[in-house]
């Protein structure tokens, strides 16, 4: 990860991001991956770039499907990762028939769901947080209809919103705090929603268990190894009210 320098006063984060382990997956290493006894399988976008990782996504997914698995896809849209932005739409879309619930920020939402490519326009395309413009309702309902039965968007400070296939809409207020550094941030989102969906918990919870799992993560100046645990987000949660 580098840091881009914008004078006078920003300080983009600049993905970089080449030659990845995870990008090397093959369809071999999913079938030694004990899909068959797991609650949940998440996915990322990002995983659908290159290949093999691509094909071995579609695998895995399939096989969580024929074994009653929970598919998550993490939207996790990097535009310099793709060859062509524009094919991470047509991948992502290909997907949502395997996936449950998709999470996302506004931003990657709209580029997966943005068919009419002639009006893709992406600012600050090698950063780690790139602004799509698109119809958000429109995103949404077309993720629905493909799929899933819910979409999380992830949306900072201000919490998530639940969208759901039955039309509930759930608004889970975030937690503010100083922030450092928004690496992470989503990964840890993620972290914090499975971990409620796997203990049974309702949208609700499981998105503020996320969103406080995020906050405590762009506190601190890193990554995986500075995310919270889990007495250590209850706790963070507690002080605040409680879910």
């Amino acid at each position: 990860m580098v840091l881009g320098i914008e004078p006078p006063d920003k300080f983009p984060l600049v993905f970089y991001r080449d030659n990845a382990p995870d990008n090397q997956l093959t369809i071999d290493d999913i079938l030694r991956t004990p899909i068959d006894s797991a609650k949940i399988l998440e996915v990322s976008g990002t995983g659908l770039s290159k290949e093999p990782q691509r094909s071995a996504t579609f695998f895995a997914c399939e096989q969580a499907k024929r074994f009653g698995t929970q598919v998550i896809l993490d939207l996790d849209f990097r535009a310099d990762q793709w060859h062509d932005p524009r094919a991470f739409g047509v991948a992502v879309r290909s997907l949502l028939p395997l996936v449950d619930i998709a999470i996302g920020t506004e931003d990657e939402i709209n580029a997966a769901m943005l068919t009419d490519l002639k009006n893709l326009s992406i600012e600050h395309f090698q950063i780690s947080d790139p602004n799509v413009r698109g119809n958000m309702a429109e995103a949404i309902e077309m993720i629905l209809h493909k799929g899933p039965e819910a979409v999380v968007v992830k949306r900072g400070s201000k919490g998530a919103s639940i969208f759901t296939r039955d039309h509930q809409e759930i608004d889970a207020p975030g937690f503010p705090v100083e922030i450092y550094n928004i690496l992470g941030a989503g990964d840890a989102f993620a972290s914090g929603f499975i971990y409620g969906i796997i203990h049974g918990w309702d949208w609700y919870q499981s998105a503020r268990m996320g969103n406080a799992c995020g906050a405590i993560v762009v506190t601190r100046h890193g990554c995986a190894n500075f995310m919270g645990y889990e007495d250590e987000v209850l706790e963070f949660i507690n002080s605040r009210g409680g879910f």
